[in-house]
This record gives structure tokens, sequence and C-alpha cells, in this order.
């Protein structure tokens, strides 16, 4: 039996939701034809979310997490994958 105690990482939930919220608002935005880089740029500068489609409820589940949330799990993404 192992001894040690695990830890639960609340942050690692949230940044795998964050990302998966990403995803599906991105392959939203891809379907209508959008360029999706464009599009959340101007949603995460401005924080208006008509920059983001209402197609497969994408306005919707964006605006679930709060978009400092969102730069955060975007920049520790490439701050990892560039270490």
């Amino acid at each position: 039996m192992n001894n040690h105690t695990q830890r639960f990482n609340n942050q690692d939930l949230k940044s795998q939701a964050t990302q998966e919220i990403l995803s599906k608002v991105y392959a939203a935005l891809v379907e209508k034809g959008y360029n999706p880089i464009n599009q959340l740029v101007g949603y995460l500068i401005s924080g208006d979310p008509t920059y983001i489609t209402s197609h497969n409820d994408a306005r919707i589940v964006i605006k679930q997490v709060d978009r400092d949330e969102i730069l955060e799990v975007l920049l520790k993404s490439f701050i990892e994958k560039n270490e």
C-alpha cells in the first residue's frame, strides 16, 4: 500500500477545461470560415463576445472562462513547449 498523500491539483483541471473550451471555439470558428487566431485575439483584447461565432454555442462556451485564465493557459503552454 502506498502511504504517500496524493495531491489534487485543481489548477490542472481548470487548465484542461480551458484547453477543451479553446479547442471547441477554435473548431467552430474554422467551420464558419473565420480566421480563428484573429477572432480569438480580438476577443481576448476587447472582451467583446461578438468576435466569437454563436455556431455550436461557441460564444456561450467561451464566456464560461475568464479571459485572464485563457491567457494564462496559452502562456503556460507556450513556455512549456519552448523550454
